[in-house]
C-alpha cells in the first residue's frame, strides 16, 4: 500500500526549494534525499565564488541524481546572483540597444558563465512589458513597452541560452510590468479589458510560447481573466487559457509561494495544492524547512485523496523529467571570461542612453557627485553600487569632491557650496525620488545608474545605464572622456 511518506516522494519531485548557506550540509541534504527533491534554487547568500559554487552544484548533482535542475536569477542589470561572472546588461538596457544579435549574444554568454557554475535553468528572460513608470519591481528588468519588439529581443536572449545548453524561464505571465505594487509584498490587481491585455501584456508569452521551455506565474489578479484568483492559483489562466487556447508544452512554475502575496493570504500548503490543481507543474517552496514540510505534507494529502489525479501527477513529472533530459546539468569548463566581459562591455557601452542634452564636463574639471549613503538590497535585486565606487571612477577622469545624503526627501541641495563645481547626481536605487528631490535637486548632469525613470524626476540632462555594473561606470567614463557617443534609446515611452 502507499504511505504518507510515498506520497511525500512524489510531491518532493513537483516542488523546488531554497536553502541558506554555502555548503550543502547533512541536515539539508537528507531532506532532498528523504522526499525525492530535485530541484533547487539557489541565491546570492549561497554563493562566495566559482569554486565554491561549483562544488556545491557538483554536491547537490550527487544528491538530487541524473535529472537534477539547479536554478539561478541570472537576468542581468541588477538581478544577478553570481556577481563576479561577466556582468550582463539589463533587459531595458539591450532594449535601447536594439539588437537582436547582440540580445542572442548576451543570452549565450550569461549561459556559459552559469552552466560552468553548475546551473541548468535560468529564470530569465523578462517578458514583462514595463507599460508603468512607477512600478516598483520590474522598471528596468523589461525589454521595452513594445509588445513584438520586447519578444523578439527576449526570444534572441534565450536562443542564445539555450544554444549553451542552459534552459529558460519566461516570466511573470501573464505580465507583471503594469502594477505599481511589489507582489514581494502585497497582491496587486491588473485590471484590464480582455482585449487590452491580449493586446500588451499577454502578447509577448503567447510569441514565446513555442519557444520557451518554461514559464513563471505571476502572483497578481487579473479580474477580467478570473476575478477570484491570482494567476499562479488561477485554473482559468493556467488552464484554460495557457494550456488549452494556447497549446502550451512547457513548465509552468510558480513564483516563490513564500512571497506575502500568497503566504500570508491563502498559507502555504493549501496555495501549492491550489496552484497545482489550477495547472502548474512545480510549485517554488523557497521560506523554511517548515513551511516546506507544510507544502509537502499538503501536497501528499491531495494525491492521497485524488484531488490531484495520477494521470495529472504522471504529466507533470514527464514534463519535469524531459527538461531535466533536454539540458542535462553538466559543467562546462569557462575559458571564456574574457571574451564575454568585452561581449557585455559591448551592450553596456550600446546601452548608454540621453536624456535631455547632457554637456560634458571638461577634462580634468573640478566636479562635485553627490550620491546616496547605503545601497541595499530590495531582496529581489542586489545591492546598488556604493558612493565611494563612483567616486572613484569618476576620480579617473576628474577632480571628484563627493558628497553623500542619507535620505533624499530630506537632503539639502541648496547648502552645497556655491563653489563653481560641476555637480554630478548618481542614482543608484531602484526607487523612484519623492516631491522635495523633484522639486529643488539641480545637478549639471544626472547618471541614473538604476531605473531610468529617475531621469524623470530631476530636472536635469541625464545618462541612463539600466544598471550599476562596473562596465556601465565604464560606458559612462568613455562618454565623459568623448570616445563614446550614447546611442541607445529608451524603449519605454516618456523619454521623447
Amino acid at each position: 500500500m502507499t504511505t504518507h511518506n510515498d506520497h511525500r516522494k512524489i510531491a518532493g519531485q513537483l516542488i523546488m526549494i531554497r536553502f541558506p548557506g554555502t555548503v550543502l550540509d547533512a541536515a539539508t541534504a537528507d531532506f532532498l534525499k528523504a522526499n525525492g527533491i530535485r530541484a533547487v534554487c539557489l541565491f546570492r547568500g549561497n554563493m562566495t565564488d566559482s569554486e565554491q559554487l561549483a562544488k556545491l552544484t557538483a554536491d547537490l548533482r550527487d544528491v538530487m541524481g541524473q535529472d537534477a535542475l539547479i536554478a539561478i536569477d541570472q537576468e542581468g542589470g541588477a538581478v544577478v546572483r553570481s556577481t563576479w561572472v561577466p556582468a550582463p546588461p539589463a533587459a531595458m538596457g539591450l532594449g535601447a540597444a536594439d539588437d537582436a544579435d547582440l540580445a542572442y549574444r548576451t543570452g549565450a554568454a550569461v549561459a556559459r558563465a552559469v552552466k560552468a557554475l553548475g546551473f541548468n535553468w535560468n529564470f530569465a528572460p523578462v517578458l514583462d512589458l514595463n507599460n508603468n513608470p512607477h512600478n516598483p519591481v520590474i522598471a528596468e528588468r523589461s525589454f521595452g513597452a513594445e509588445p513584438r519588439r520586447a519578444a523578439e529581443l527576449a526570444m534572441a536572449w534565450m536562443a542564445g541560452s539555450h544554444a549553451e545548453g542552459v534552459a529558460c524561464c519566461v516570466k511573470h505571465f501573464p505580465g507583471h510590468g503594469d502594477t505599481s505594487v511589489d507582489s514581494h509584498r502585497d497582491l496587486p490587481t491588473v485590471d484590464k479589458p480582455v482585449d487590452e491585455l491580449n493586446r500588451l501584456e499577454l502578447a509577448p508569452f503567447r510569441m514565446a510560447s513555442g519557444a520557451a521551455p518554461a514559464m513563471m506565474t505571476a502572483h497578481i489578479v487579473y479580474p477580467t481573466l478570473d476575478a477570484d484568483n491570482p494567476a499562479t492559483m488561477s485554473r482559468r489562466i493556467l488552464n484554460d487559457l495557457l494550456r488549452e487556447e494556447w497549446e502550451y508544452k512547457g513548465i509552468i512554475i510558480t513564483d516563490g509561494m513564500d512571497m506575502h502575496a500568497i503566504a500570508g493570504r491563502y498559507g502555504v500548503g493549501n496555495a501549492a495544492v491550489r496552484a497545482l490543481t489550477a495547472g502548474a507543474d512545480m510549485v517554488m517552496a523557497l521560506g523554511t524547512t517548515e513551511t516546506q514540510n507544510e507544502t509537502l505534507d499538503a501536497i501528499a494529502a491531495a494525491i492521497a485523496s485524488g484531488e490531484l489525479s495520477q494521470a495529472e501527477i504522471d504529466v507533470r513529472l514527464a514534463r519535469l523529467s524531459s527538461l531535466a533530459r533536454a539540458y542535462p546539468c553538466k559543467p562546462r569548463s569557462y575559458k571564456e571570461d574574457a571574451a564575454d566581459r568585452a561581449i557585455m562591455a559591448e551592450g553596456w557601452r550600446r546601452s548608454l542612453t540621453t536624456y535631455g542634452t547632457p554637456q560634458r564636463p571638461a577634462a580634468g574639471a573640478r566636479v562635485r557627485l553627490v550620491a546616496r549613503q547605503d545601497v541595499v538590497s530590495d531582496g529581489v535585486s542586489e545591492a546598488g553600487v556604493p558612493a565611494a565606487v563612483v567616486a572613484a571612477s569618476l576620480g579617473k577622469l576628474y577632480d571628484v569632491d563627493l558628497v553623500t545624503y542619507d535620505d533624499a526627501d530630506s537632503f539639502d541641495w541648496n547648502a552645497l557650496p556655491q563653489d563653481g563645481r560641476y555637480t554630478l547626481l548618481a542614482s543608484t536605487s531602484r526607487l523612484r525620488y519623492g516631491e522635495h528631490a523633484r522639486g529643488t535637486w539641480r545637478p549639471d548632469l544626472h547618471l541614473a545608474l538604476w531605473n531610468p525613470y529617475q531621469a524623470l524626476d530631476i530636472q536635469a540632462p541625464a545618462l541612463m545605464t539600466y544598471g550599476f555594473a562596473q562596465p556601465a561606470l565604464d560606458a559612462i567614463n568613455a562618454w565623459l572622456s568623448g570616445e563614446l557617443q550614447a546611442s541607445g534609446k529608451a524603449p519605454v515611452p516618456g523619454f521623447e
